[in-house]
């Protein structure tokens, strides 16, 4: 696809997912990309932070379910110097990495509740306070988030907050697999002997 570099196929509903992205992507609205694993839900972000107007900032992604919650606070938010034992200088965390770009959270309903009101809190309010201080912090910058999980079944069983939900959907984008789209493997089996030649 001419101006989605890594972003492989030509069928008609991988068409349509990049047609949503451009119509979004000069937006300063919200995405929630939604999509089995291995669908390419981070690339589709990428392509959104690129095509925007902030795609001199930084793109910032972390994978929510990919660190223990204990520690996933610090790294969404930040921390002082001796916030916590192992604290031993300020560390900026991803959101305010993220100020002036984009900030990809992949995995969002891996959020413990804790964090659910604290990130819906941030995107109400757009300021952060690192753990261990007192002082918020403005932020400026664009949320895209993922899930490989039916988001509406996680509030109805009341593990994620509906709330929170209205704000990350604010434009929904669905990922179709690779079973739903079989005209896309040929020219996925070329990228990648093409990609592995170049590097072995």
């Amino acid at each position: 696809f001419f101006g989605f570099e890594g972003i492989v196929g030509r069928s008609a509903a991988m068409e349509r997912v990049l047609e949503r992205v451009r119509v979004v992507a000069p937006a300063p609205s919200t995405v929630l990309v939604i999509g089995e694993s291995g669908t390419g839900k981070e690339l589709i972000a990428n392509a959104i932070h690129e095509h925007s107007p902030r795609a001199a900032g930084h793109y910032v992604a972390l994978n929510c379910g990919a660190i223990p919650g204990e520690i996933l606070e610090a790294e969404l938010f930040g921390h002082e110097r001796g916030a916590f034992t192992g604290a031993h200088q300020r560390r900026i965390g991803k959101i305010e990495a993220a100020s002036g770009g984009s900030l990809f959270l992949d995995e969002i309903s891996e959020l413990s509740a804790d964090l659910q009101v604290k990130l819906l809190r941030v995107l109400e309010e757009r300021k952060i306070t690192r753990v261990g201080a007192n002082d918020e912090i403005p932020v400026d910058f664009r949320l895209i988030a993922a899930t490989n999980r039916e988001l509406e079944r996680e509030v109805a069983s009341g593990r994620f907050r509906q709330d929170l939900y209205f704000r990350l959907r604010v434009v929904p984008i669905h990922l179709p697999a690779l079973r739903e789209r079989p005209e896309d493997i040929p020219p996925l089996v070329n990228h990648f002997v093409e990609r592995f030649n170049r590097e072995l």
